[in-house]
């Protein structure tokens, strides 16, 4: 479900492992049309897939890999409760989705992943495998558990690098502060992260969102974990260090993580366009996440308050997009509150 650029490429690999995959593609008709997985060496296979538009028309399966945006997940595993019992793999960005999956399919196993291979749609039918990472998965409630090692087989089949980790809301946080890096200010800047990095001042932003999260995790009694092609218990060690020391080393992490591929924010602030965004940004679940969990657990969140506000500010309004793009004066203004939101 959700056969975008997550949704195809797990979908095409799990059909290139041997299962018959169907894919939920709400904008297109069905059709028996396969996808073509480019692998980083370039290297094509052609996959079977069948393709329906509604999830009630797809047979009964044994597997169900959600991979929408949060803005659409409750709708979307809405038509699921026809499978109850169906394991349920979600492999969305941010903080959230296990609970919300638990809240609809509750008798079912439910399976986390944390996707960090950089992917690209090509277009509906080909997928471009951009580099390293892979996946991990994780049992988010006790049902789950029997069904992660293979699943986990099942991927590893197919070629990609794979980890079983004990605890899911680790993983997910893990992935979480790897998410957020250069993603808000990106999107609001709509500068790339080298950009983003290479400006002291911008640095130290994003170092204040990040250790805000690192501070956030600690009252929650969450550690950061290793994910494959992710030594996140580093970049938390990296982040801690004073800016002069940390800057270089993260501006290296930065450089080669996401293999040329946007931040998710960002890319989102960009499809819209010349006009306002029609669909919601998933930063509450990210940087407003950490602002959330902040308040319940009495930890300060400024920086990342402030920037799921700023996010959601762009993507709806046009003029404002173009008012701080490329303009880190304005935005470290009114960031730090010394300036009245301004318009172009």
């Amino acid at each position: 479900m959700g056969a975008g650029a997550v949704g195809s490429f797990l979908g095409t690999l799990l059909g290139s492992a041997g299962y018959e995959v169907t894919l939920v593609r709400i904008f297109e008709p069905p059709s028996e049309t396969p996808v073509t997985l480019v692998r980083p060496d370039g290297a094509r296979a052609v996959v079977p897939v069948h393709r329906v538009t509604k999830t009630e028309d797809s047979s009964p399966p044994d597997l169900i890999l959600v991979a929408v945006k949060m803005p659409v997940l409750r709708d979307a595993l809405a038509p699921t409760q026809a499978w109850p019992d169906v394991p349920t793999l979600t492999v969305e960005n941010g903080i959230g989705a296990e609970e919300i999956a638990a809240e609809i399919r509750p008798s079912a196993p439910q399976i986390a992943g944390s996707l960090t291979a950089p992917i690209r749609l090509a277009s509906d039918d080909e997928v471009l495998w951009l580099g390293r990472g892979g996946i991990a998965l994780a049992a988010a409630n006790p049902l789950a558990e029997p069904f992660v090692a293979p699943l986990l087989a099942d991927f590893g089949r197919a070629g990609l690098r794979t980890a079983e980790l004990p605890d899911a809301n680790a993983m997910k946080w893990s992935k979480l502060l790897a998410n957020l890096i250069a993603n808000a200010t990106g999107a609001i800047l709509d500068m790339d992260p080298d950009a983003i990095y290479a400006d002291r001042r911008l640095f130290e932003v994003e170092r204040r969102q990040l250790l805000e999260t690192l501070a956030v995790m600690t009252a929650l009694g969450v550690r950061p974990v290793r994910l494959p092609g992710a030594a996140v218990p580093w970049l938390a060690r990296a982040i801690r260090l004073p800016a002069p020391l940390g800057r270089p080393i993260l501006r290296r992490i930065v450089g080669g993580a996401r293999g040329g591929k946007l931040p998710s924010l960002r890319l989102h602030v960009q499809m819209a366009g010349q006009g306002p965004s029609t669909e919601q940004t998933e930063v509450a679940w990210m940087n407003g996440a950490v602002a959330r969990f902040g308040r319940q657990v009495g930890v300060t969140t400024p920086v990342n308050a402030r920037l799921a506000e700023m996010v959601e500010d762009v993507a709806a309004h046009p003029d404002r997009r173009a008012w701080l793009r490329h303009d880190p004066r304005r935005f470290l203004a009114e960031l730090a509150g010394l300036a009245e939101p301004g318009v172009g």
